[in-house]
């Protein structure tokens, strides 16, 4: 991959389906306009959990997301790059304010990567992966009752090649700093430009209260439910069906022809 025809070769095999695949992902989850207001991917990145390559979009059981998982991406220009990496869920539900938030679940930055490497572990990112940890992994988990909730891994390549303080990041977002993530935030702070995108997605498995309590993550024991809607139509006449059967001799068919509001 140092040299162009391999890179160009590459590229020209990615466009072809891996690509519209993951422009797919991006239009069918709704990440523009949901969480950028433009987007297209300009690099190849694919997710590994605990070796298990994983589809963009899959649903993946806590258990498997438990620790952190390995990057494969590959890029196509010449040339050292330092990225920054997130990773948030983008569908955190605030029962008190009758929204949806977002959460940051990972993020390293100064990453240096050219197209000669292809694979990066977020576990050992700042040890015998190169970059800096700002933000340590948090499992992946979706509390019961409320849907799937959509993990959103993004590569951002800094600008003009600068390193970002770390140890800013770190104020900023770790700790309490991890809810009501934003990425427009961070890019107005830092102006990395996204540049490759991955997904999956999670819901309430047999696997979650564990993982949570394990990880001493609050809300194992909440679950949400959907408030009912009651219909603002006036009750309507029986007709047909209805109408004739409605004499106590087929009172045992009643059950099927109440009216649901």
């Amino acid at each position: 991959m140092s040299k162009p025809i391999y890179r160009y070769l590459a590229k020209r095999k990615w466009r072809s389906m891996d690509y519209k695949i993951i422009a797919q992902r991006v239009a069918q989850f709704n990440v523009v306009p949901d969480i950028l207001q433009k987007f297209d991917p300009k690099m190849d990145v694919k997710l590994k959990f605990r070796n298990r390559p994983v589809n963009s979009g899959e649903i993946l059981n806590s258990r498997v997301t438990e620790e952190a998982p390995t990057l494969q991406m590959q890029v196509f220009d010449k040339g050292e790059r330092f990225f920054s990496i997130i990773v948030l869920d983008a569908d955190v539900p605030d029962a008190e304010k009758d929204l949806f938030k977002r959460r940051l679940h990972f993020m390293a930055a100064n990453v240096p990567w050219d197209p000669t490497k292809k694979s990066l572990s977020l576990r050992h990112v700042g040890g015998r992966e190169p970059g800096e940890l700002a933000v340590p992994w948090l499992p992946a988990f979706a509390q019961k009752g409320s849907p799937y909730h959509r993990y959103m891994v993004f590569i951002l390549e800094q600008k003009d090649n600068e390193k970002i303080d770390v140890a800013r990041l770190k104020e900023l977002y770790d700790g309490a700093g991890r809810e009501w993530f934003t990425l427009k935030g961070f890019r107005d702070r830092f102006e990395g430009e996204p540049v490759g995108f991955s997904l999956f997605r999670s819901v309430w498995d047999e696997s979650t209260e564990a993982i949570m309590k394990k990880h001493n993550i609050p809300g194992y024991d909440v679950e949400f439910r959907m408030k009912r809607v009651h219909t603002l139509k006036p009750p309507r006449a029986a007709k047909g069906w209805e109408a004739k059967r409605q004499k106590p001799k087929y009172k045992h068919l009643w059950k099927y022809t109440k009216r649901i509001a």
